[in-house]
Protein backbone atom coordinates (compact mmCIF):
# COMPACT_ATOMS: atom_id res chain seq x y z
CA UNK A 1 0.00 0.00 0.00
CA UNK A 2 2.86 2.45 0.95
CA UNK A 3 4.63 1.32 -2.85
CA UNK A 4 1.45 2.48 -4.30
CA UNK A 5 1.16 5.71 -2.49
CA UNK A 6 4.35 6.75 -2.97
CA UNK A 7 4.12 5.82 -6.87
CA UNK A 8 1.44 7.44 -7.25
CA UNK A 9 3.11 10.90 -5.45
CA UNK A 10 5.79 10.20 -8.00
CA UNK A 11 3.15 10.79 -11.06
CA UNK A 12 1.66 13.41 -9.62
CA UNK A 13 4.66 15.36 -8.60
CA UNK A 14 5.88 15.15 -12.77
CA UNK A 15 1.96 15.61 -14.05
CA UNK A 16 3.05 19.30 -14.95
CA UNK A 17 5.99 18.77 -16.85
CA UNK A 18 4.49 15.80 -18.65
CA UNK A 19 1.35 18.31 -19.70
CA UNK A 20 3.64 20.91 -20.45
CA UNK A 21 5.50 18.22 -23.01
CA UNK A 22 2.51 17.04 -24.12
CA UNK A 23 0.78 20.25 -24.64
CA UNK A 24 3.84 21.85 -26.25
CA UNK A 25 3.76 18.48 -28.98
CA UNK A 26 0.31 18.83 -29.82
CA UNK A 27 0.46 22.79 -30.40
CA UNK A 28 3.59 22.42 -32.29
CA UNK A 29 1.64 19.60 -34.44
CA UNK A 30 -1.36 21.58 -34.79
CA UNK A 31 0.61 25.44 -35.87
CA UNK A 32 2.66 23.07 -38.45
CA UNK A 33 -0.87 21.45 -39.85
CA UNK A 34 -2.98 24.88 -39.28
CA UNK A 35 0.02 26.99 -41.60
CA UNK A 36 1.03 24.33 -43.99
CA UNK A 37 4.50 24.67 -42.31
CA UNK A 38 7.11 23.24 -45.00
CA UNK A 39 9.03 20.17 -43.61
CA UNK A 40 12.54 22.16 -44.04
CA UNK A 41 11.28 24.60 -41.74
CA UNK A 42 9.65 22.76 -39.24
CA UNK A 43 8.93 19.13 -39.64
CA UNK A 44 5.22 18.21 -37.31
CA UNK A 45 6.63 16.06 -34.46
CA UNK A 46 4.38 12.85 -36.28
CA UNK A 47 6.51 13.22 -39.31
CA UNK A 48 9.76 13.02 -37.22
CA UNK A 49 8.43 10.23 -35.01
CA UNK A 50 7.61 8.18 -38.61
CA UNK A 51 11.30 8.81 -39.52
CA UNK A 52 12.51 7.80 -35.84
CA UNK A 53 10.36 4.45 -36.11
CA UNK A 54 11.79 3.73 -39.85
CA UNK A 55 15.56 5.14 -39.56
CA UNK A 56 16.56 3.66 -35.80
CA UNK A 57 19.14 1.58 -36.58
CA UNK A 58 20.70 4.39 -38.45
CA UNK A 59 19.98 6.15 -35.37
CA UNK A 60 20.97 4.14 -32.71
CA UNK A 61 24.27 4.06 -34.73
CA UNK A 62 25.22 7.56 -34.49
CA UNK A 63 23.70 8.13 -31.29
CA UNK A 64 26.04 5.15 -29.56
CA UNK A 65 29.39 6.52 -30.76
CA UNK A 66 28.66 10.48 -30.28
CA UNK A 67 27.14 9.00 -26.62
CA UNK A 68 30.15 7.02 -26.08
CA UNK A 69 32.44 9.85 -26.87
CA UNK A 70 30.66 12.26 -25.02
CA UNK A 71 30.68 9.99 -22.06
CA UNK A 72 34.52 9.75 -21.99
CA UNK A 73 35.31 13.03 -22.34
CA UNK A 74 33.11 13.49 -19.23
CA UNK A 75 35.02 11.05 -17.30
CA UNK A 76 38.24 12.34 -18.66
CA UNK A 77 37.63 16.13 -17.85
CA UNK A 78 36.32 15.17 -14.68
CA UNK A 79 38.50 13.33 -13.37
CA UNK A 80 41.27 15.94 -14.45
CA UNK A 81 39.21 18.81 -13.08
CA UNK A 82 38.98 16.71 -9.53
CA UNK A 83 42.45 15.78 -9.48
CA UNK A 84 43.38 19.57 -10.10
CA UNK A 85 41.02 20.92 -7.55
CA UNK A 86 42.16 19.08 -4.64
CA UNK A 87 45.47 20.42 -5.68
CA UNK A 88 44.27 23.62 -6.10
CA UNK A 89 42.60 23.45 -2.41
CA UNK A 90 46.03 22.36 -0.71
CA UNK A 91 48.51 24.68 -2.21
CA UNK A 92 47.51 28.22 -3.19
CA UNK A 93 50.08 28.53 -5.98
CA UNK A 94 48.33 25.65 -7.85
CA UNK A 95 45.08 27.70 -7.37
CA UNK A 96 46.45 30.96 -9.04
CA UNK A 97 47.75 29.18 -11.79
CA UNK A 98 45.30 26.79 -12.36
CA UNK A 99 42.24 28.83 -12.38
CA UNK A 100 43.44 31.46 -14.99
CA UNK A 101 44.81 28.58 -17.39
CA UNK A 102 40.54 26.75 -16.78
CA UNK A 103 38.74 30.48 -17.07
CA UNK A 104 40.97 30.56 -20.59
CA UNK A 105 40.06 26.91 -21.89
CA UNK A 106 36.42 28.06 -20.71
CA UNK A 107 36.69 31.07 -22.54
CA UNK A 108 38.23 29.22 -25.70
CA UNK A 109 34.82 28.72 -28.25
CA UNK A 110 34.18 24.77 -29.33
CA UNK A 111 34.61 26.33 -33.25
CA UNK A 112 37.94 26.87 -32.43
CA UNK A 113 39.26 23.77 -30.73
CA UNK A 114 37.18 21.52 -33.16
CA UNK A 115 39.97 22.34 -35.81
CA UNK A 116 42.84 21.95 -33.59
CA UNK A 117 41.52 18.84 -32.17
CA UNK A 118 41.40 17.29 -35.71
CA UNK A 119 45.08 18.26 -36.97
CA UNK A 120 46.06 16.66 -33.63
CA UNK A 121 44.37 13.42 -33.29
CA UNK A 122 43.24 12.99 -36.89
CA UNK A 123 39.88 13.57 -38.34
CA UNK A 124 38.35 10.36 -37.83
CA UNK A 125 39.48 9.75 -34.70
CA UNK A 126 37.37 9.77 -31.59
CA UNK A 127 39.77 11.11 -29.29
CA UNK A 128 39.26 14.59 -30.94
CA UNK A 129 35.48 14.62 -29.92
CA UNK A 130 37.05 13.12 -26.19
CA UNK A 131 39.64 16.33 -25.99
CA UNK A 132 37.00 18.60 -26.91
CA UNK A 133 34.53 17.62 -24.55
CA UNK A 134 36.82 16.93 -21.62
CA UNK A 135 37.82 21.14 -22.45
CA UNK A 136 34.82 21.88 -22.03
CA UNK A 137 33.55 20.26 -19.13
CA UNK A 138 36.80 20.51 -16.90
CA UNK A 139 36.31 24.11 -15.86
CA UNK A 140 32.51 24.03 -14.24
CA UNK A 141 33.63 20.98 -12.53
CA UNK A 142 37.23 22.22 -11.07
CA UNK A 143 35.71 25.68 -10.25
CA UNK A 144 32.91 24.55 -8.36
CA UNK A 145 34.90 21.40 -6.43
CA UNK A 146 37.32 24.05 -5.46
CA UNK A 147 34.57 26.73 -4.10
CA UNK A 148 32.98 23.84 -2.28
CA UNK A 149 36.61 22.49 -0.46
CA UNK A 150 37.41 25.81 0.37
CA UNK A 151 33.81 27.07 1.54
CA UNK A 152 34.40 24.89 4.98
CA UNK A 153 34.22 27.25 7.93
CA UNK A 154 37.80 28.22 10.08
CA UNK A 155 35.39 26.94 13.26
CA UNK A 156 35.07 23.48 11.35
CA UNK A 157 38.94 23.24 11.09
CA UNK A 158 39.66 23.93 14.34
CA UNK A 159 37.45 21.56 15.69
CA UNK A 160 38.74 18.90 13.36
CA UNK A 161 42.86 20.06 14.58
CA UNK A 162 41.19 19.99 18.36
CA UNK A 163 41.07 15.91 17.62
CA UNK A 164 44.16 16.01 16.39
CA UNK A 165 42.71 14.99 12.72
CA UNK A 166 45.37 15.20 10.15
CA UNK A 167 45.19 16.82 6.55
CA UNK A 168 43.82 13.38 5.01
CA UNK A 169 41.27 13.01 7.57
CA UNK A 170 40.35 16.61 7.65
CA UNK A 171 39.79 15.95 3.72
CA UNK A 172 37.50 12.82 3.60
CA UNK A 173 35.37 13.86 6.79
CA UNK A 174 34.82 17.21 6.59
CA UNK A 175 36.04 19.28 3.07
CA UNK A 176 34.91 15.96 0.53
CA UNK A 177 31.13 16.23 2.11
CA UNK A 178 31.22 19.69 2.17
CA UNK A 179 31.92 20.26 -1.49
CA UNK A 180 30.12 16.67 -2.89
CA UNK A 181 26.96 19.57 -3.76
CA UNK A 182 29.06 21.63 -5.71
CA UNK A 183 30.77 18.74 -7.42
CA UNK A 184 27.40 17.39 -8.35
CA UNK A 185 25.48 20.70 -9.36
CA UNK A 186 29.12 21.04 -11.73
CA UNK A 187 28.65 17.51 -12.84
CA UNK A 188 25.03 18.19 -13.89
CA UNK A 189 26.06 20.94 -16.09
CA UNK A 190 28.85 19.36 -17.36
CA UNK A 191 26.46 16.43 -18.87
CA UNK A 192 24.48 18.36 -21.14
CA UNK A 193 27.52 20.05 -21.90
CA UNK A 194 29.61 16.86 -23.31
CA UNK A 195 26.88 15.96 -25.87
CA UNK A 196 26.64 19.74 -27.09
CA UNK A 197 30.72 19.67 -26.90
CA UNK A 198 30.57 16.50 -28.63
CA UNK A 199 28.29 17.09 -31.25
CA UNK A 200 29.07 20.41 -32.25
CA UNK A 201 32.61 19.15 -32.90
CA UNK A 202 31.61 16.32 -35.15
CA UNK A 203 29.73 19.13 -37.44
CA UNK A 204 33.91 19.60 -38.28
CA UNK A 205 34.77 16.16 -39.14
CA UNK A 206 34.61 12.80 -38.38
CA UNK A 207 33.11 9.65 -38.52
CA UNK A 208 29.96 9.18 -40.50
CA UNK A 209 28.53 6.94 -37.44
CA UNK A 210 28.51 10.09 -35.11
CA UNK A 211 25.07 12.32 -34.74
CA UNK A 212 26.99 15.57 -35.98
CA UNK A 213 27.33 13.96 -39.39
CA UNK A 214 24.90 12.30 -39.93
CA UNK A 215 22.62 15.56 -38.57
CA UNK A 216 25.23 17.32 -41.54
CA UNK A 217 24.79 15.18 -43.94
CA UNK A 218 20.85 14.73 -43.83
CA UNK A 219 20.68 18.41 -43.58
CA UNK A 220 22.50 19.11 -46.61
CA UNK A 221 20.39 16.66 -48.31
CA UNK A 222 16.92 18.42 -47.33
CA UNK A 223 16.13 15.78 -45.53
CA UNK A 224 15.24 17.58 -42.46
CA UNK A 225 12.86 14.54 -40.65
CA UNK A 226 16.15 12.22 -40.32
CA UNK A 227 17.76 15.49 -39.02
CA UNK A 228 15.35 16.23 -36.50
CA UNK A 229 15.10 12.82 -35.33
CA UNK A 230 18.23 13.23 -34.45
CA UNK A 231 18.54 16.02 -32.63
CA UNK A 232 15.75 14.38 -30.52
CA UNK A 233 17.53 11.44 -29.66
CA UNK A 234 21.05 13.79 -29.18
CA UNK A 235 18.31 14.91 -26.45
CA UNK A 236 17.53 11.95 -24.96
CA UNK A 237 20.98 10.80 -24.69
CA UNK A 238 21.29 13.98 -22.88
CA UNK A 239 18.58 13.19 -19.96
CA UNK A 240 19.41 9.91 -19.51
CA UNK A 241 22.96 11.39 -18.75
CA UNK A 242 22.01 13.59 -16.61
CA UNK A 243 19.68 12.00 -14.88
CA UNK A 244 22.67 9.25 -14.10
CA UNK A 245 24.32 11.82 -12.38
CA UNK A 246 21.19 12.46 -10.11
CA UNK A 247 20.88 9.09 -9.74
CA UNK A 248 24.60 8.91 -8.32
CA UNK A 249 23.83 11.93 -6.35
CA UNK A 250 21.31 10.56 -4.74
CA UNK A 251 22.96 7.59 -3.47
CA UNK A 252 26.31 9.47 -2.29
CA UNK A 253 24.51 12.30 -0.66
CA UNK A 254 21.56 11.49 0.69
CA UNK A 255 21.65 13.89 3.66
CA UNK A 256 21.64 16.77 1.57
CA UNK A 257 19.15 19.13 1.49
CA UNK A 258 18.58 19.02 -2.26
CA UNK A 259 18.59 15.69 -2.71
CA UNK A 260 15.53 15.31 0.96
CA UNK A 261 13.44 18.08 -1.07
CA UNK A 262 13.66 16.21 -4.30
Amino acid sequence: MTKHRDFLGKVYYRLPAIGIFVGGLIIWEAVVRAFNIKGFILPAPTAIATTFATETSDLLTAGAGTFSTALAGLLLGGVAAMLTALAAARWRFVRDGAVPFAIAANSTPIIVLAPIANSWFGLRSPFGSIFVVAILVFFPVMINLVRGLLSVEASQIELMDSYAAGRRTTLWKLQLPNAAPYLFSALKVAAALSLIGAIVKEFFGGSQDRLGQYITTKAGLLQFEEAWAAIVLASLFGIVLYNVVVLVERRVIPWHVSVRNA
